[in-house]
């Protein structure tokens, strides 16, 4: 009898333990949050995926920063949130109250504003809308009443952003008759987001500001901080011709040198490599016979190397045999995929990288193609060896690249800067700034504001153009941007291609240069605090967020239900803590800025440009419209060709623009090697406040002993509106 009920028990409990594993169906639940950090909050509903965006960046959150950001209540009302886990699918629902909008949910490159959006976010190259499907699909969304949210999970999620409506909402809008009322819509009032994960559970995190900056600010800490690049990433970068030789590259660098054109880093498109589509990963020796003693003669010349691929191994590759066993059930472009979450697989790859190129003194990639094209990557249906799925390998593959390569440069202690085409959740620390083949500039001035909800960079690179015009208004705001970038693979176009905007395009350019001690600093913000280095005007103090909706029926038969259009901000954005960059485009002679409160000043003359107002500018092709906050402090240095390289002295010039006592932090490190994560890094108070006379004088802080000081001279120019 004793060993009847041991066996039954057993029995039940061997039952019990496989209706544990088994999905969970129709069961809704209310989430209990535990603070992780201060102002972070997580919950775990259902059973999640054991694989997902944080574990593939292996994100690691920056305790003392987030600390430093101080503790606030939760946000949300909890009772609010709801989570049902229903046919192996989980079904997540957050509150939204009127008038409340919506920012994040990836990279999106028209629209700022996602509240009524409808969204699959599912990595991709950007096809032309803003439907979710893009190269850096963050799960992640900030709200205008101070707070966020971030579901991380690698799945395909599906998005509502406030556009269904429940039957038992206690805020459903009342039906209106189409028929005798002016204010029916095709798109109701709906009072929450909705998200649909295809998972058994997810894990989910709320982030507190309270103000929207604070939000992001806590996001990108909690994914590590932002990147640190090192200084001459942030100098000027061409990419030359697909088949260029050594000669041919060597060629073009003494050009930008003899006509006085900056260069920091030009680089190789697919040509250097002996195979490409799928890729060798190694030198073809008949454009580039000796790879090391080229690479020693472009240092000698002050310019670093970046190298195009894309992650797919030829046959003729030396790593295809020892990657089969490794890679995924399909091919690209009859390469093997390689499952780059198996350290056995990233080892291979990283030692023919490291012998081949790394080691030699290659300085970055530029990673292509792993973002989409259905019928270019793996199907859905693919297996790898992991045992992830497709689905989460696709959303996740640009973030295994870029930690992949960061990780080998951290080990060599030298800081990287390159290219890549797919990121996420996660990424926030990788150096690495999207880019793509498409090519509308005022979308790409979108995308650069839509980056800062996303915890990503993005470039507006520059290509080619169909005359002058367009040309210097491309490389005015990619010279605004995280990565200053010609991108000549396909048609050989450089700085000069246009002889008659020549002098307005090596002014910008010259002035990047002059901008990298402001720009360093910011992204040293970014890094330590957090602080997107270009962002959205949303995102800036006494802005708001600015927008018209309207809804226009004199066309029924283009706008058969009446749909609105908002006018948003999307042309306009915020670079470092006190400049607003206002590009032009192609045509444009003039334009309108929208202000945010307080005074500003025009950056080139320092004289006031407005008081929280919507001002008319005008600006020929010499000038970018360019305004400074009151009280606005900009380090600037000399124009040098290459930006100084690790122990090397600059001079300082220090802008000072208004009437308001103004202070910044000057940043300052070797600007090349990680030693700063080692506390081997400086900040320096520029202070200026008007003396007894009331003219302004400018201080700096004296660097502490032992700490990094590369600033020679200081010069002030005060800026004020006479």
């Amino acid at each position: 009898m004793k060993k009847l009920c041991i066996e039954i028990e057993i029995i039940v409990l061997s039952l019990v333990a496989i209706l544990l594993l088994l999905p969970v169906s129709g069961i809704s639940q209310n989430p209990q949050w535990e603070n992780v950090a201060p102002g972070v909050w997580k919950t775990v509903v259902g059973n999640p995926d054991s694989y997902d965006l944080l574990k593939a960046a292996d994100a690691h959150p920056n305790k003392d920063a987030l600390t430093k950001l101080g503790n606030v209540e939760f946000p949300l009302l909890p009772n609010e949130i709801v989570a049902e886990i229903s046919d192996s699918k989980t079904l997540l629902r957050f509150p939204l109250v009127k008038e409340e909008q919506l920012y994040g949910f990836g990279l999106n490159f028209q629209t700022v504003q996602q509240r009524g959006k409808i969204l699959q976010l599912h990595v991709d190259h950007y096809g032309g809308s803003d439907n979710g499907r893009t190269h850096a699909p963050v799960p992640f969304y900030v709200s205008d009443k101070g707070y966020g949210v971030f579901v991380n999970s690698a799945r395909y999620i599906t998005v509502y952003a406030g556009t269904a409506v429940r039957k038992d909402s206690p805020n459903a809008p009342e039906p209106r008759d189409r028929n005798t009322d002016k204010d029916w819509t095709a798109n109701p009032y709906s009072d929450a987001v909705e998200m649909l994960i295809p998972a058994n559970g997810v894990e989910i995190y709320v982030f507190a500001g309270p103000s929207m900056l604070n939000v992001v600010r806590r996001f990108n800490l909690f994914n590590g901080g932002g990147c640190l690049p090192p200084r001459w990433g942030l100098g000027f970068t061409q990419r030359v011709r697909a088949l260029f030789t050594a000669d041919e590259v060597i060629a073009e660098a003494k050009a930008f040198e003899e006509k006085g054109y900056p260069l920091d880093f030009i680089g190789l498109e697919p040509g250097w490599q002996s195979k490409s589509y799928p890729c060798s990963f190694s030198w073809d020796k008949t454009r580039f016979p000796d790879p090391e003693g080229f690479v020693k003669t472009m240092k000698n010349m002050g310019i670093r190397l970046n190298l195009w691929t894309n992650p797919y191994v030829s046959p003729e590759s030396p790593i295809f045999h020892g990657m089969k066993s490794l890679s995924g059930s399909h091919k690209v472009w009859d390469g093997l995929v390689p499952d780059l979450t198996l350290p056995e697989s990233q080892k291979i790859m990283l030692t023919q990288l490291g012998k081949d190129q790394i080691n030699i003194g290659i300085s970055g990639y530029k990673i292509d193609e792993c973002d989409g094209y259905d019928a270019w990557l793996w199907p859905d249906v693919a297996t790898f060896p992991s045992g992830n799925s497709a689905e989460q390998m696709r959303q996740t593959y640009g973030l295994l690249l870029q930690k992949m390569t960061t990780d080998y440069y951290r080990q060599n202690n030298t800081r990287t800067f390159g290219l890549v085409r797919a990121s996420n959740a996660g990424g926030s620390s990788f150096p690495y700034v999207i880019y793509n083949d498409y090519y509308s500039h005022e979308d790409f001035i979108t995308a650069l504001i839509n980056s800062s909800f996303s915890g990503v960079l993005w470039t507006p690179e520059v290509r080619g153009s169909t005359g002058g015009d367009e040309w210097v208004r491309r490389m005015q705001t990619v010279c605004f941007s995280p990565m200053a970038m010609i991108n000549a693979w396909a048609d050989g176009t450089k700085p000069w291609s246009f002889p008659e905007v020549e002098k307005e395009v090596k002014e910008i350019a010259l002035l990047r240069m002059r901008l990298i001690p402001y720009f360093y600093s910011e992204f040293a913000k970014y890094h330590f605090e957090g602080t997107p280095p270009f962002r959205a005007m949303n995102l800036e103090p006494g802005f708001g967020s600015k927008s018209v909706t309207e809804t226009k029926n004199d066309n029924l038969g283009e706008n058969p239900y009446g749909l609105s259009v908002t006018k948003e901000i999307k042309d306009q954005y915020m670079a470092g803590e006190y400049l607003l960059v206002a590009p032009l485009f192609k045509g444009q002679t003039s334009r309108k800025v929208i202000l945010p409160k307080g005074k500003w000043f025009d950056f080139y003359t320092g004289k006031l440009a407005g008081e929280g107002e919507v001002i008319q500018v005008s600006a020929g092709l010499d000038r970018i419209p360019v305004f400074v906050k009151d009280g606005g402090i900009i380090p600037m240095m000399p124009p040098l060709l290459h930006a100084p390289a690790a122990g090397e002295k600059f001079d300082l010039v220090v802008r000072y623009y208004g009437s308001k006592p103004g202070k910044y932090l000057l940043y300052d490190d070797d600007g090349e090697t990680f030693n700063y994560e080692k506390g081997d890094f400086s900040w320096r108070e520029i202070a200026v406040s008007p003396n007894k006379k009331g003219k302004p004088v400018g201080t700096i802080s004296k660097v502490s002993k032992g700490k990094p000081d590369n600033v020679g001279n200081v010069l002030w120019k005060i800026m004020t509106d006479k």
